[in-house]
């Protein structure tokens, strides 16, 4: 060890590739043994321990950039420069904690897009027989809600998941939903609209389903992306909606208008 070793051997001893040894002379992290009579550089003690020292702390987590001044650091600044470096490691942790998480409620398109209080209601739905077409309405708007109201959709959901547990509330939901299949026109959709509308006015806390969302609002455009998604598809939806929202009105409900100025 006294005329050293070649650089091929120092990266071997230090569990490093002779390219990575070459890069830290580059940054200046570790000096470059001046060569010998065969035109050789050779390593010797000092220079693995620092390629050790270099190594360590660029595993921990240390860039490349700081490592330099910690290798020259007193004890005390050495250690308030690694509990920086551990809290950006951490904060880096729940970072890509994150990203896994989502990665993983990406094998269930609902859970990607929408909270697990609402994936278990669109399930309760489901057992509830409501129709597909329904439940599919309803993902599509709570994803547009938790978008764009973002601050009232936990209460919102709250309001949901007491009333599907209302026979009431779920069998005329149940007939809403089926009502697609009747013409715009047909006297059903009107005799349907007040009787929602009745209900609604006779349940407050049912009511707050409708008006929960607009009260959040700072204008109507919102919130009739929300009430009224997907009814360009859905004609006789649109109608029934119209409907109830006009009687609700009729009743004192503040709700906005089909064409706010």
């Amino acid at each position: 060890m006294r005329n050293g070793i070649t650089i091929g051997k120092a990266a071997a001893f230090v569990g490093i590739t002779v390219k990575t040894v070459r890069h830290y002379h580059k940054l200046n992290l570790v000096a470059e043994p001046e060569r010998d009579s065969s035109g050789y550089r050779r390593y010797g003690s000092a220079e693995l321990l620092r390629l050790v020292q270099v190594r360590t702390l660029a595993d921990a987590g240390v860039p490349l950039a700081e490592i330099e001044p910690l290798l020259d650091a007193d004890a005390k600044s050495f250690a308030t420069a690694l509990a920086d470096v551990e809290q950006q490691l951490n904060e880096r942790i729940k970072e890509l904690t994150a990203r896994r998480d989502t990665l993983h409620r990406l094998t269930d398109g609902n859970r990607a897009l929408l909270p697990d209080r609402a994936v278990a209601l669109l399930e309760r739905m489901r057992d509830l027989r409501f129709p597909p077409d329904e439940i599919a309405a309803a993902r599509e708007g709570w994803v547009l809600a938790k978008a764009l109201v973002p601050e009232g959709f936990d209460e919102y959901l709250t309001h949901v998941e007491s009333a599907v547990e209302d026979t009431a509330f779920v069998a005329l939901s149940r007939r809403a939903a089926e009502a697609v299949s009747l013409a715009p026109d047909d006297p059903r959709i009107a005799e349907l609209a007040t009787e929602m509308a009745d209900y609604y006015l006779a349940n407050p806390a049912r009511l707050r389903i409708v008006t929960g969302l607009q009260a959040r609002t700072e204008a109507a455009t919102r919130y009739k992306l929300i009430a009224h998604h997907g009814e360009d598809q859905a004609p006789t939806s649109a109608r029934l909606a119209a409907l109830v929202e006009t009687r609700l009105r009729t009743a004192g409900v503040r709700l906005p208008r089909p064409d706010p100025d």
